[in-house]
Parts: C-alpha cells; sequence; structure tokens
C-alpha cells in the first residue's frame, strides 16, 4: 500500500496500521477553528510533486499532508510512499476541462461509500469554453489542478504538461509552525500571533484588525559611554551614544585646554579646530552639522564620514575660554 493514513478504523482489508502511524504526519497542527484543522502538505523536498508520465497519464510523487473531513471527523495524516500513476480522460470533442488531482479519504463511519481508505484521484471537470476548475468532494484536498485541452488523448499527441499542471498545493505546520507560502496564501488566519512565510516576508496574523502584518522584530538597541578620542587641546567630560534602527543620538561634552582663542567678527574658526573622533560603528553616512555651545557663545561643528568632529564657527567677536565646557548632540542615519 503506497497511500496511507493514520486515524482510520483499522483492519484488514484496509485502514491504518503501525507503520501507517509512523509515517504519516501526527501531532498538534495548525487550526482552523476549535476542533477544525488547516489541511495541506507538509513541506520538505518536494513533496507530491506532480509530472507527465506520458501523453495522458501523470504521476504523483511522494509526501504528506493532512485532509479535513467534517468538524466532527477532524483531519487525516496521510503519506504517499510510492509515486501514483492515474490516466486522464480523453479531452471532449468540443471544449477543454479542468481536472484536479486529490487526496482523498473514505471514512464509512461518516460518509456513504462505506470504506476505510484513502486514495490519489483525478476529478472530472466539466468542459465549457472557458473551465474551471471542479468542486471537490468531501474529505478531499486539491494538489494539481490539469488542463485538458479539446480533443486531447495518446493518439492526437496527449497533454503539453509542462503548461497544462498548474500547482494548487497550499501548505500546514504543527501549531506554532511558520506555514510556507503554497497556491492560495490570502487564507485567514486561526489565532492571534499565527506567522506565515510569503516569498520570504514573516507575516503575523493581527486577530484585532482580522489581516496579516508584516512582522517586523523589535529594534535592537545598543549604546555607548566610551570610544570617543579626545583631541590634543581638549578633554573628555562625557559621552553617550545610542543607536537603533540605523539611526544613532550622540551627546558629548568636552573641556577646551588652552590659550584664549578670539573669534573674528564672521564667526570663522580658523583653521577648523578638531574636537575628537567618534569610533568605527558610529559615524555618519553623509557629514553632519552640529550646534555647540558654552553656555556663554555658540557655534557648530561638522562631524565627518571619517568619524572626526570640527568645530568650524562661533559668535562672532567672542571668543573660546579655557576650562569652558562645549556641549553638543546629534541625530544622524548610519551607513
Amino acid at each position: 500500500m503506497t497511500v496511507r493514513a493514520a486515524w482510520l478504523l483499522t483492519g484488514p482489508p484496509a485502514g491504518q496500521t503501525r507503520t501507517d502511524t509512523r509515517l504519516a504526519p501526527l501531532g498538534t497542527m495548525a487550526p482552523e477553528g476549535e476542533l477544525s484543522t488547516r489541511d495541506g502538505v507538509i513541506a520538505g523536498g518536494a513533496p507530491l510533486l506532480a509530472t507527465g508520465a506520458g501523453p495522458m497519464q501523470v504521476q504523483l510523487g511522494v509526501g504528506r499532508a493532512l485532509v479535513q473531513g467534517t468538524t466532527a471527523q477532524g483531519a487525516y495524516p496521510i503519506a504517499v510512499t510510492a509515486p501514483e500513476t492515474l490516466t486522464v480522460t480523453d479531452g471532449d470533442a468540443q471544449n477543454p476541462r479542468v481536472d484536479s488531482l486529490v487526496l482523498r479519504v473514505y471514512d464509512g463511519l461518516f460518509d456513504e461509500y462505506g470504506q476505510t481508505a484513502v486514495a490519489v484521484e483525478l476529478i472530472k471537470g466539466a468542459p465549457a469554453p472557458s473551465p474551471v476548475e471542479p468542486t471537490l468532494p468531501a474529505s478531499s484536498l486539491r494538489l494539481w489542478s490539469i488542463t485538458v485541452p479539446a480533443g486531447a488523448s495518446a493518439g492526437t499527441g496527449g497533454i503539453n504538461w509542462a503548461s497544462a499542471l498548474a500547482d494548487r498545493r497550499r501548505y500546514t505546520s504543527s501549531y506554532g509552525g511558520i506555514i510556507p507560502r503554497g497556491w492560495g496564501t490570502d487564507f485567514a488566519g486561526a489565532y492571534d500571533g499565527q506567522y506565515r512565510d510569503v516569498d520570504g516576508v514573516l507575516e503575523r496574523w493581527n486577530a484585532k484588525t482580522a489581516q496579516w502584518e508584516t512582522y517586523r522584530p523589535p529594534p535592537k538597541v545598543e549604546t555607548a559611554t566610551t570610544g570617543f578620542s579626545v583631541a590634543s587641546g581638549y578633554t573628555l567630560n562625557s559621552y553617550s551614544a545610542r543607536r537603533t534602527a540605523g539611526i544613532a543620538t550622540l551627546v558629548l561634552e568636552v573641556v577646551r585646554k588652552g590659550a584664549r582663542l578670539d573669534i573674528p567678527a564672521t564667526g570663522n574658526v580658523n583653521p577648523d579646530e578638531l574636537i575628537g573622533t567618534v569610533p568605527a560603528g558610529w559615524r555618519p553616512f553623509a557629514d553632519v552639522e552640529l550646534p555647540v555651545s558654552d553656555g556663554f557663545g555658540n557655534g557648530s561643528a561638522r562631524l565627518y564620514t571619517s568619524g572626526t568632529l570640527y568645530l568650524r564657527t562661533w559668535s562672532g567677536n567672542g571668543a573660546l575660554y579655557n576650562d569652558r565646557n562645549i556641549r553638543t548632540a546629534a541625530t544622524f542615519v548610519l551607513p
């Protein structure tokens, strides 16, 4: 037996065996309601991959899945342990149709078929000028759809499998797991904090707003109180730095040492006076102008991408005095 299900009635000629239980995906799976489970394929490798096996034959590869019955039935874990080959019925003489390749569970305790079995089946669609996928019977999971052209048969060359197969595999996972992208990603979440992966973007279900939201983890915050290298002629009073999500804030206070420096009416400090150097990792993406003050006069400094901080201007006709505390602060974008 190559299509196996767990949680079916045991015993001959069909039903659950110990091997079935070992191969089938057991455990608490992703919910869709209080007692219902999100059915779908279990990711890993290329599960339940469909390929053409002849002009009118399709082959389903190995894999595992979950098929949800009614709420009263619950969900059936299934494993396909060897490739299954099925023959597609010849095409209609006038119109194309769409068939669906499915996993189907028969459980005589709940349906009218009197069987205890699981199977890979082709559900035939209705021919039409613009055909649609067929409605599935209960306890079925659509895996692939096949467009069957009008008049297709083995004698006319069969089906062009490269264009005829449409992937309808949707995925599920264990409870709390991240559901991979698959066909039909617009499903609603079942609980606040459920996650899914959509083309490499992690999304979280917000039950309050009933929508998927791009998930961004809390930004990492880093702080520093050391690392600023003070220049000759200054001593460091205090330095603090904080960065988060590519934005840095620096607060700096230095004490000027040295002879009084008189400032001309134009306010230029000529040449620019080096105050110190900001450590690597805390330097701006582009040069930044910073306000500076000692409480009596004020001016501007320039923080370069190299990390050097230069005093450039001061109050016109003012002066820079020995032992004055010069303070500055800035917020800027990191590289």
